[in-house]
């Protein structure tokens, strides 16, 4: 292990990136950062993790998974935090996922007001909080929250 002062002890990364030692260990568990062990058997991390640390952090916030994050990461030459030109090439690529978590929260917001998903709130429009639950029938989630139509109202057109 090189000179003690170039290592960071996990209270000291957990401290200056603001995420909990456990997140630490777990990212490490998944191959995401690195560390190296002291004589006393304890962790201890370059300074560059911080920016690894960084960069897993605002691709989650961009809706990457850590599987994704994982291949990302593995990508790039002698497991090095990403550069400049590596992160101009990976925000160009993350656009299309920020366009379409845009548009998805659009339509939420265009829908709060009259329905939470199945309708059921609506009591106008729903019949008897979505009988025979057929909101259910098109899949899991709120499904028309999700982008399907709701059935029209019997005795309405």
């Amino acid at each position: 292990m090189p000179d003690a002062g170039a290592w960071l002890t996990i209270g000291e990364v957990a401290r200056r990136s603001g995420v909990a030692p456990s997140a630490l260990r777990f990212y490490e568990e998944q191959g995401l950062i690195g560390s190296a062990r002291s004589a006393g058997r304890q962790r201890r991390y370059a300074r560059q993790v911080l920016r690894r640390v960084a960069f897993i952090r605002v691709a989650q916030s961009v809706g990457l998974n850590l599987a994704e994050i994982r291949r990302v990461l593995a990508a790039l030459p002698d497991g090095r935090t990403p550069n400049r030109t590596d992160w101009a090439r990976l925000a160009r690529g993350w656009q299309p996922l920020i366009d379409e978590r845009i548009a998805a929260l659009e339509r939420l917001r265009g829908r709060l007001t009259s329905c939470i998903g199945c309708g059921c709130l609506s009591l106008k429009v729903c019949r008897l909080y979505n009988p025979d639950d057929a909101a259910g029938e098109r899949g899991a989630g709120a499904r028309y929250l999700a982008g399907d139509a709701p059935p029209k109202p019997a005795g309405r057109r």
